[in-house]
């Protein structure tokens, strides 16, 4: 009978030890790199599943074409502040998958502002501040402790500032997020 009382225990503690939720972490640095770009980042615990990512980094851009003599290429700075909300952690332990570093899926709310402060740029150009707002949906996976990669598509929407630069009226349109980068987490 003990011994059968003791199996029994020893189950529902195994039980009660597994049954715990799943948690992003408390805060969370790193650095970023894609196709055009670079970041670094901040995500900041709201609760198990939300985390609240700031960000600032260079947002770059790529032109050329007929009209123009020479290929151009720019990078100027943005700002960023995007409530996440990694919907699957519970389910990534269950399968018995790494859900450090906030390696998940995601859902968020992307809002980034494009001050005009400077550019980096082999041309003579000026950047228009604009804001965006995109919802988007994402996975973030880690390689090994620190590096990860991230991927995200949205939707969304642009307000161009315009006024700001001369022209007679400021001008708002639908605009894309679509990310693939490479980071390191601290």
């Amino acid at each position: 009978m003990r011994k059968n009382l003791s199996t029994f225990i020893l189950c529902c503690l195994t039980m009660a030890a597994k049954s715990q939720t799943a948690s992003v972490e408390k805060s969370l640095f790193g650095i970023q790199t894609g196709f055009l770009g670079v970041w670094a980042h901040n995500e900041t615990k709201l609760s198990n599943q939300i985390v609240l990512r700031s960000e600032l980094g260079l947002d770059s851009g790529i032109w050329g074409g007929d009209y123009y003599d020479k290929t151009g290429f720019l990078m100027t700075p943005v700002i960023t502040v995007e409530p996440r909300w990694y919907y699957n952690l519970n389910k990534r332990v269950a399968k018995s998958k790494r859900i450090d570093g906030n390696s998940g899926n995601f859902i968020s709310l992307k809002t980034s502002y494009h001050p005009d402060w400077f550019v980096i740029s082999n041309d003579d150009v000026n950047i228009i501040s604009d804001i965006s707002i995109i919802p988007t949906w994402g996975i973030r996976r880690n390689i090994g402790k620190h590096f990860n990669y991230e991927t995200g598509i949205g939707v969304g929407y642009r307000y161009i500032f315009a006024k700001q630069a001369g022209y007679l009226e400021n001008k708002s349109e639908t605009t894309l997020n679509l990310h693939l980068r490479i980071g390191y987490t601290f």
